[in-house]
């Protein structure tokens, strides 16, 4: 079993690397998220252990390319950042895992183990509602043909609603999903959003897909 650990801090990455070889792993290890990268198209590795902050390259911009690439191996996001929107990035960007440091050593090896035997994943991770296709590894969004320009907060408040297709999203849920429980700003930023997500993903195309439900929260429904 070959694992991959992309981390640039030395000590710590050495510290894993004796360990999962301990536990019977042939590791590799790359010390920033340009290394990592290529490391990780050259050769084909059963898990990625990828940290989230790096210089030049971070966690997220990796992960993103080799899903982008086609590269479904199972990839554990590591890093010190527990903000509930932080591991949601790092999910929606196409990781299958996300540990918080510092690590539970055993937990991340059974974790991995576990990762392992699903096997890749050789699916996209597009969330598609009707004609609209969100995809949280490229962070493109469009309605058959048409591509839509989202800032990177438009894009996480549309992106919570698409996973939750169909159902509706309290205000309250949305606003912990992608602001997290430290936001103590307005909460009719809300929506304020979802005004801009109408007249990008809807009124262009005639549509109205994001439901306001009065009291309740919002819904994001297929066109056809």
């Amino acid at each position: 079993m070959r694992v991959l650990v992309v981390d640039d801090e030395a000590r710590f990455t050495e510290g894993l690397r004796r360990g999962l070889v301990a536990e019977g792993f042939s590791v590799d290890v790359a010390g920033n998220g340009v290394d990592g990268l290529w490391r990780a198209r050259e050769v084909q590795y059963d898990a990625i252990v990828l940290d989230v902050m790096m210089p030049g390259m971070n966690g997220y911009q990796v992960c993103a390319q080799l899903r982008a690439d086609g590269n479904w191996t199972p990839i554990v996001m590591l890093t010190a950042k527990d903000g509930a929107w932080d591991q949601v990035e790092g999910l929606d960007t196409g990781a299958d895992d996300y540990v918080v440091k510092p690590v539970a050593f055993p937990v991340l090896v059974a974790r991995l183990r576990a990762l392992m035997r699903r096997g890749r994943p050789e699916r996209p991770t597009q969330l598609v509602v009707g004609s609209l296709v969100v995809d949280p590894a490229t962070r493109e969004v469009r309605r058959g043909d048409r591509h839509m320009v989202l800032t990177n907060r438009e894009f996480a408040v549309l992106s919570f609603l698409a996973r939750r297709a169909g159902t509706v999203v309290p205000k309250l849920e949305l606003l912990r999903g992608v602001w997290d429980d430290d936001f103590d700003g307005d909460p009719n930023i809300v929506e304020v959003y979802v005004a801009h997500l109408r007249a990008k993903i809807d009124r262009p195309f005639g549509l109205e897909t994001i439901e306001t439900l009065r009291g309740v929260g919002y819904r994001l429904t297929a066109d056809t």
